[in-house]
Parts: structure tokens; sequence; C-alpha cells
């Protein structure tokens, strides 16, 4: 039986709508839906719970956050220590969104708030490397809502996917770390709730661009899932 610690870096309270009864269950809707049988163990990362660094084989799975990966806090400060020592010790670790932040940051790379905006909607990126077994078309369309953006990948990183608006879309480091901006565990009809309930203060072109966005096209969050699985179980 595989399993994925799941570090939790936020509860995004009053944000979800009643169908989604957490964050987390995001996440395992997602991976449930590879069928194969995955247990899950949640960490309260913000609250300064993390998993043991015993060198265990299960996938260590970093999640979304509102805060930044370079925000001085005690939480934050904790996990990119931890990702540094779980990297050394060759732990397996997975990283979206904020937790595909916060590794590059840890290990030496560079997280900036993006000069391009918000980023939301469906984007497209290109892919490279082992991507390409699971992208063969070089495509990989992916649900976004972030303003940061991994501006200088970490030493040793290899890119996966890039794109216009954000050049690190996805990386990994060795064979033990796999990382991505886009939102895999996005269902459209979350994202729309976040558009039209949550970005009031966003500009008015960039949600209606991102609406349609969700509307024209189909995204590869399952894809991804396997990726992670195959590369990481």
């Amino acid at each position: 039986m595989k399993t994925i610690r799941i570090l939790l870096c936020d509860h995004f309270p009053g944000l979800l709508p009643e169908y989604i009864p957490s964050y987390e269950s995001m996440f395992m809707r997602l991976f449930d839906g590879l069928g194969m049988g995955i247990e899950y163990r949640v960490y309260s990362t913000m609250d300064g719970e993390l998993p043991p660094l015993d060198g265990n084989r299960d996938i260590h799975l970093i999640t979304g956050s509102n805060m930044g990966a370079y925000d001085d806090v005690p939480w934050i400060k904790a996990l990119l220590r931890w990702i540094a020592s779980a990297n050394d010790l060759g732990m397996r670790i997975v990283g979206i969104c904020f937790g595909h932040q916060a590794i590059a940051q840890a290990l030496g790379g560079e997280v900036r708030r993006a000069s391009v905006g918000w980023g939301t909607g469906i984007r497209e990126s290109f892919v490279s490397g082992e991507g390409l077994r699971y992208f063969p078309s070089g495509v990989m369309r992916l649900m976004y809502n972030h303003h940061d953006q991994v501006e200088r990948l970490p030493e040793g990183a290899v890119r996966l996917a890039t794109s216009p608006f954000c050049p690190n879309e996805a990386f990994s480091v060795g064979d033990n770390i796999l990382a991505f901006q886009g939102h895999p565990e996005y269902v459209v009809s979350y994202a729309v709730h976040l558009l039209m309930n949550f970005a009031q203060g966003e500009p008015l072109p960039v949600r209606i661009a991102a609406l349609r966005s969700l509307g024209l096209h189909d995204h590869d969050g399952l894809t991804v899932a396997r990726w992670i699985m195959e590369k990481l179980g």
C-alpha cells in the first residue's frame, strides 16, 4: 500500500464551498482517481506538525497556501529546514504551488512576487525531459491561482515545464523531488467559485479571461497525479 503524507500549509477558511469538506480532501480525490488504493496521513504544517526525518519512502506532498515561501514566519522557516534535511536523506517530496515555491526556496532558488501579475484559470505550459512521457504533445494544461513565482531554480534542478507567463512551471531535483506551480487537485467548479466570490480586487479582464479558459479547456490534473506516483511512488 502506497502512502502520501500531506503537509497541509493552509486550511483556506471561508474559501471552500460546502461540497469540498477540506483542502486536503481535494488531493485525496485526485489520487484516488488513479485507483491505486493510496493511504493518506495529514500533517498540519502551519501548526508546527512535520513528518519525521527518518528516510521513509512515502511521498511527502507540500500543498498550496496563501502565504509566501519567503515570509518570515516560524512555521515556514521550519518547513524550509525540513525540506533541505529531507532532500539530504533522499526522501520523496512533491510540491504544489506554494509547495513548489517552498522547495525552490529551501534548496537555494529564489521566489518573488510575479511582475506579470495574478496567474489564474487554465494555462498551457511546454513540457520537456521526462515530462514528455506523460505529455507527448509537449503541452500540459493545469489550473492556476498564484501571485508568486519561482524566478530562479535551485542548483541541480531540471526545468520540466515552462510558459511565457511563468518560466519555471515544473521542475525536478534528482530522482526524489518533483514540483508544479499549477494545481492538479483543483476541480473547475472550485476555480469558478474562487473567481466569482473571492477575486473582486483582481483586474476584471484577468478574471474574465480565466473564466473563459475554464470553459474552453480540459485540464491535466490526473495525468500529473500519475506522473507523481510513477516517479516517486
